[in-house]
């Protein structure tokens, strides 16, 4: 029977394998072999309306109008945003866009040009 490492949690050594995860007894973290603590360095994969892969300085176009909160003004189709910065949260692109100024969008709305 190989070692199975320990909890990446609480460092228990009394863990378990139930079908694909392993399981700590003691403090009730599931993982899969693999993510341990030391390989949270995972990136998250951020994509546009098209499936393109977005990146931090990359340019987009909005794809649809946008009503903008607390404002009566409407970010119109084919605005292009320049500059894009990535952030984690519901509205993952963060931007300043000329003459609304700073502003949050969903990587749903955009695509990449």
């Amino acid at each position: 029977m190989s070692k199975l490492p320990n909890c990446p949690e609480c460092n228990s050594e009394y863990t378990y394998e139930d079908g694909n995860l392993l399981i700590c007894p003691e403090c009730a973290h599931e993982w899969t072999p693999g993510t341990e603590a030391g390989s949270d360095s995972e990136e998250k994969v951020v994509k546009d309306s098209n499936g393109n892969v977005l990146q931090d300085g990359d340019t987009v176009t909005v794809i649809k109008d946008l009503k903008v909160k607390g404002s009566s003004s409407v970010l119109k189709q084919g605005t292009k945003v320049k500059n894009i910065r990535l952030i984690d949260g519901d509205h993952d692109i963060d931007c300043k866009i000329d003459g609304f100024g700073a502003m949050k969008l969903k990587s749903e709305f955009v695509k990449k040009i």
